[in-house]
């Protein structure tokens, strides 16, 4: 889809430079996110600095961390994902 992420950067404190595969880049700030539970694992700012990307996603090793393209995307651009809540719920259906 066009929001995937295809780049991730790492910048400082807990902000993270991304674009997207539609071209469209910005930075998102994770601080805001509450760090607790499995978020909790970022208050180790080097743990954070190890963000890669699979199959699109935001991921932290070992994998059970990410955070999906749709948010990313709407975090990053300030833009509603057209149709999103559509798709989403055409694909509760069909479970």
């Amino acid at each position: 889809m066009f929001y995937d992420v295809v780049s991730v950067k790492y910048l400082e404190d807990y902000k993270l430079k991304v674009v997207f595969q539609d071209g469209e880049k910005g930075v998102i700030d994770l601080r805001a996110i509450e760090q607790t539970g499995v978020f909790g694992r970022f208050n180790d700012k080097d743990y954070f600095k190890r963000v890669y990307i699979h199959e699109s996603v935001l991921t932290w090793p070992p994998g059970d961390i990410d955070i999906a393209p749709e948010t990313v995307y709407i975090m990053a651009t300030g833009k509603m994902i057209e149709n999103f809540h559509n798709e989403a719920k055409t694909l509760d259906h069909k479970h």
